[in-house]
C-alpha cells in the first residue's frame, strides 16, 4: 500500500485523498518560484497544499491556496493546519476560472502547477483527470485570471511539460504577461528537457533569464543544482 504521506524537513504532506500526489514538479516549483519578498501569495490548483506550504516556509507572506476539488481542498487545509505556518495559510475550495473580483491586483506572487496533459487520453479516474487534464482549466483562462489578480510588480510562476512552454508563453503575451525567467529541467545530462519552470511579469524585461537544471547526474545521484534548490525541504538531501 502506498505511503499516505510525504515527510519534508519542516512539514508533512498527506496526499491519500488527493488525485495528484506529492511529486517532483510541485517540489521544483515550490522551491524555484519568486516568493521570498512577497506579502501575499496565491497558489492556484493547490492539490495537497505542497506549494503553498513551501511558499510559507520561504517567506513571511500570507498564502492563499485554492482548488476546485473538495477532497483536495480539505486535505490541503488539514496539511496547512499541521504545519508551523497554519496562521498564514488559508485554503479555499474555489473554481480558479473565476477568481473573486476583490482579488484584483492583490497578490505579489501567483504560483500554479496546472493541469496539462492535453495530448493524453483522460484518466479513468474523474478526480485525477480533473487534476491533470487542461480541459478543466485552459491555459488561456489560467493566464487571464492569474494576470488579473497579480500585483503590478508581482511574478506569476508555473511548471509545465517542456513541450507546452512555447505555446503557454505565446498565450501569456495576449494577457500582457512577459516571460522574465525560464529554467529547462533535464532528467540527466545530455537529455532533452521534460519540464520547464516559467516566470511572468506585467513589465517587459530587458532580457529573459534562461538556464537549465539537471535532476540526476547518475542513477540516484542528484545534481549539485538540484540539491541546492531542494535541500531546505527534502529529508534525503
Amino acid at each position: 500500500m502506498p505511503n499516505p504521506y510525504f515527510k519534508f524537513k519542516q512539514f508533512t504532506v498527506f496526499h491519500d485523498r488527493c488525485a495528484m500526489k506529492v511529486g517532483t514538479d510541485g517540489s521544483l516549483l515550490g522551491a524555484w518560484a519568486e516568493v521570498e519578498h512577497a506579502r501575499q501569495v496565491l497558489d492556484i490548483g493547490t492539490g495537497t497544499g505542497l506549494i503553498a506550504l513551501m511558499a510559507a516556509q520561504r517567506s513571511r507572506a500570507q498564502v492563499t491556496a485554492v482548488d476546485i476539488d473538495a477532497d483536495a481542498a480539505e486535505q490541503a487545509r488539514e496539511n496547512a493546519a499541521r504545519s508551523p505556518w497554519k496562521e498564514r495559510i488559508a485554503v479555499e475550495r474555489m473554481d480558479a476560472r473565476q477568481l473573486p473580483a476583490s482579488w484584483e491586483k492583490r497578490f505579489d506572487a501567483v504560483v500554479s502547477n496546472p493541469p496539462y496533459f492535453v495530448e493524453d487520453v483522460k484518466s479513468p479516474s474523474s478526480a485525477r483527470s480533473l487534476a491533470r487534464h487542461s480541459g478543466s482549466l485552459e491555459f488561456g483562462t489560467l493566464l487571464r485570471e492569474a494576470g488579473r489578480v497579480l500585483a503590478g510588480d508581482g511574478v506569476f510562476s508555473v511548471v509545465l511539460p517542456a513541450s507546452a512552454g512555447p505555446d503557454f508563453t505565446a498565450l501569456a503575451l495576449r494577457e500582457r504577461l512577459y516571460l522574465s525567467r525560464q529554467t529547462w529541467v533535464l532528467p540527466k545530462p545530455g537529455t532533452s528537457p521534460k519540464r520547464v519552470l516559467l516566470a511572468f511579469t506585467h513589465t517587459l524585461p530587458a532580457a529573459t533569464l534562461t538556464d537549465e537544471l539537471v535532476i540526476e547526474t547518475a542513477p540516484r545521484v542528484y545534481s549539485p543544482e538540484f540539491v541546492r534548490l531542494l535541500s531546505p525541504f527534502y529529508l534525503a538531501l
